[in-house]
């Protein structure tokens, strides 16, 4: 059994193109609360600041060791499992849990390398490209007459719920280690690539493939090795060879 502590130093919260400082600071503070450590911040309008010291009330030491990312692909590079918190239902959406359904979720996949839990900008949340990034969405379910909710509370009832999972005492097999971040979109690159050279997909038409693509591969949780054996197809796509290859001989590529 993985301790909870070590679960919850798995998990990384991640805030994108946050308007107001204060609210990295409220993050913060609601994070350390419920034992989370791990911040990155991807292009922050202010930071650091006076605001988010003041608001953090505390927690400054999760804000001196927050990360600073030019882009979404450098924050959730090493990570096993992106889940994207959204209040809006989105056409072309990935399945989306509530708070404590999707707590368990990031925590099966914590005891084997970092999750990520992505937060988009207070005004419109994530956006369409940061959407592509997620493996699955997680919906707080508010009041449907007044759902609107602060981003560092959205990140405390994320919070809590991931520290109320943690902490019930579950023998489980760990999931096979699934592939990271920076692999999946090596292989989206090369599944693209691939697609247009053999003529099933028009560059200058694409609509919305590449987007339905991801949202069909995002479902199954590709595992590494399922990942070797995915390269390995699209490789020989591209450069078809005149005889067969066995399994284990593509699963060592």
């Amino acid at each position: 059994m993985v301790s909870d502590q070590t679960l919850l130093a798995n998990v990384r919260v991640v805030l994108s193109h946050t308007s107001h400082p204060g609210n990295i600071g409220a993050a913060a503070r609601a994070m350390k609360t419920m034992g989370l450590y791990d911040l990155s911040l991807i292009n922050p309008r202010a930071f650091p600041d006076e605001q988010a010291t003041a608001m953090a009330s505390g927690a400054d030491d999760v804000l001196a060791h927050a990360r600073v990312c030019a882009t979404l692909d450098s924050a959730l590079a090493d990570s096993v499992l992106v889940v994207g918190c959204t209040a809006r239902r989105r056409d072309l959406s990935h399945d989306v849990m509530d708070a404590r359904m999707a707590a368990s979720e990031l925590l099966r996949y914590a005891a084997t390398g970092t999750v990520v839990l992505l937060f988009g900008t207070e005004m419109s949340g994530l956006s369409n490209d940061e959407l592509e990034k997620c493996q699955l969405l997680v919906n707080i379910p508010a009041n449907p007459d007044y759902s609107s909710l602060n981003l560092a509370a959205a990140v405390q009832v994320l919070a809590y719920e991931l520290r109320m999972a943690a902490l019930v005492p579950t023998v489980t097999e760990l999931p096979a280690p699934l592939a990271c971040q920076a692999d999946l979109e090596l292989f989206y690159t090369q599944l693209e690539t691939t697609l247009v050279k053999i003529g099933f997909l028009n560059p200058q038409l694409p609509k919305r493939l590449m987007t339905r693509l991801r949202r069909l591969f995002s479902r199954t949780r590709i595992e590494h090795e399922e990942w070797n054996i995915l390269m390995g197809i699209l490789r020989h796509m591209r450069e078809p060879k005149h005889y067969f290859v066995d399994r284990e001989t593509v699963e060592r590529q």
